[in-house]
């Protein structure tokens, strides 16, 4: 009887370890899919790829998953909250723009006047 017991609580912990695997590998995917990754399928394939290689590459995947974030992305982008007001600098892009569609109409003109067309890429 005491064979049948060992046998029995043999097969619950083999089967059991094999689940926990199957479910610890599954963690990178799970992340992926709550935070919208756009690269989800590609985490769950690496991830059922991991068991070939005894999760070796399992660290990986969950730094993958846990790097993107719907709300920000991928992280790297700054946002204008940590610059602050970005109004001085379109006030000079604005300001450079005209000087320069300024000095592309002087630049047409001095070269027509000379009787020669205006070549684009040329200094005056």
């Amino acid at each position: 009887m005491l064979d049948f017991v060992a046998l029995g609580i043999l097969v619950f912990a083999a089967v059991t370890i094999f689940y926990l695997i199957i479910v610890i590998h599954d963690i990178p995917y799970e992340i992926a899919v709550h935070r919208n990754h756009p690269h989800q399928d590609a985490i769950h394939v690496a991830g059922w790829i991991s068991l070939f290689t005894l999760h070796a590459i399992w660290p990986f995947l969950w730094i993958w998953a846990t790097l993107y974030r719907e709300d920000r992305g991928w992280g790297f982008a700054t946002t204008q909250a940590e610059h602050g007001d970005t109004a001085p600098l379109a006030h000079r892009l604005a300001a450079l723009e005209e000087r320069l569609i300024q000095l592309e109409q002087q630049s047409g003109a001095g070269a027509a006047k000379d009787g020669q067309p205006a070549q684009p890429g040329t200094e005056v």
